[in-house]
């Protein structure tokens, strides 16, 4: 996965702060790398995967609340997410 290209496309659905961007951008490449995704749910970690997921995020949430929030989810149903998660105090909303 690009990191340049998954910033973008942030940038355009979901809007944040550059650093937002920067952060969720460089957690999803790890995890990509990680290949967490593709082992245990069987599809590759691509910007539209990254972007589809964040889409169900809950409207009011901000860039890293999203990411967070797919984490959070990946975390109950499979464990071992919570490394690929964006501290609160690395990023200003």
């Amino acid at each position: 996965m690009d990191r340049d290209s998954l910033e973008r496309e942030l940038g355009t659905v979901f809007g944040g702060t550059e650093q937002a961007r920067r952060v969720v951008a460089r957690q999803a490449r790890d995890l990509a790398d990680a290949g967490k995704i593709e082992a245990e749910l069987g599809f590759e970690l691509t910007v539209d995967a990254v972007v589809d997921n964040l889409e169900d995020a809950p409207d009011d949430y901000g860039l890293a609340e999203r990411w967070n929030w797919w984490l959070d989810s990946l975390e109950l149903s499979h464990g071992g997410y919570n490394r690929f998660r964006v501290r609160p105090d690395a990023v200003e909303e």
